[in-house]
């Protein structure tokens, strides 16, 4: 019985995590604007870093607010 769920972006056919899509990235982050660890947004190891690198390069360049209130 497999009950693990399946990584968003092995699903989807996702080449590149990219960082000027922003509504895809907040889908992975919470409220308070932090990324989400891999467990709970079940992504594959090697889209979790891509992701991880995307919100870094997205806040950096003010697309991404590092914090939210």
């Amino acid at each position: 019985m497999n009950t693990t769920k399946q990584c968003y972006f092995c699903n989807n056919n996702v080449k590149h995590v990219d960082y000027k899509d922003v509504d895809a990235l907040k889908k992975f982050m919470n409220p308070y604007a932090r990324m989400l660890g891999k467990r709970k947004t079940s992504v594959c190891s090697l889209h979790q870093r891509k992701l991880a690198m995307a919100i870094k390069r997205a806040r950096f360049m003010a697309l991404v607010p590092f914090v939210a209130r």
